[in-house]
């Protein structure tokens, strides 16, 4: 692809327009998405017209814009993220019969917690996490999970900081959280209470593929919530979609 003047290739250039938009911010204005691009103007302009155009971006009636449904279909197509939500659906349902507050889905990418799926009792109590969203590794029982099991060098990285605090409690020593990491390989779970919000707790396993961890499967309870059952339903959950995971190559 061809380079701007400030050396960014178009992917990049598109890349960071779409980067703009969050579970949160998923309407923007034309100008609105050049000023947090940082890209001139016209450049960004130039850029959203033709995302429309091939339907990754859309324009509604009061000219706001939002990612296009043809954006949503393309993510999709052979996405091993579609397998694996698939498989544990079914599996992070049963769990939420038993728990009955909030079931989540996660996956490692880009040193982040990435939500796939989350499943949610009307009477739940506090979750800020959202299907398509992102919390810092050592910031959520998710994400403690994936980064206990990932590759050692990507843990290092992480641990080299700086480890970012979502609440009061979220672990932000380097030695304190290396130690956590440990225990959560060798007990195969992690309870980890207020490390997002103070008033919950989160539980969370492993998901494996061929033996690599590809997921977390976490729940979300009160504080003072018994974490027990709900680390038993989470690990019968995790052995079911790896069997399901399997069978479905």
């Amino acid at each position: 692809m061809a380079n701007s003047r400030s050396g960014d290739s178009m992917t990049a250039r598109i890349v960071r327009v779409l980067d703009t938009f969050t579970s949160e911010r998923t309407m923007q204005t034309a100008s609105e998405i050049a000023r947090r691009t940082g890209l001139p103007s016209s450049s960004a302009h130039r850029i959203i017209a033709e995302l429309i155009g091939q339907g990754l971006l859309e324009r509604d009636d009061e000219n706001r814009i939002r990612l296009g449904m043809r954006l949503w279909e393309l993510a999709l197509r052979g996405s091993s993220a579609l397998r694996l939500r698939q498989a544990a659906l079914p599996h992070m349902e049963r769990v939420q019969t038993i728990i009955r507050e909030h079931t989540q889905l996660a996956v490692l990418e880009h040193e982040e917690a990435l939500f796939l799926e989350r499943l949610s009792h009307p009477d739940a109590g506090a979750n800020i996490t959202r299907i398509a969203g992102r919390l810092p590794l050592n910031a959520s029982s998710s994400g403690l999970v994936l980064l206990a099991f990932a590759d050692p060098e990507l843990r290092e990285r992480v641990l080299a900081g700086p480890l970012r605090a979502v609440s009061r409690e979220t672990v932000t020593d380097a030695a304190t959280l290396t130690s956590l990491l440990t225990s959560i390989r060798r007990r195969g779970y992690v309870s980890a209470p207020g490390s997002i919000e103070a008033v919950s707790t989160g539980v969370a396993v492993p998901v494996r593929d061929r033996g690599e961890v590809v997921a977390a499967l976490s729940v979300v309870l009160p504080r003072d919530a018994a974490t027990q059952p709900a680390v038993d339903a989470l690990l019968a959950a995790a052995k079911s979609i790896e069997g399901d995971l399997r069978s479905s190559r």
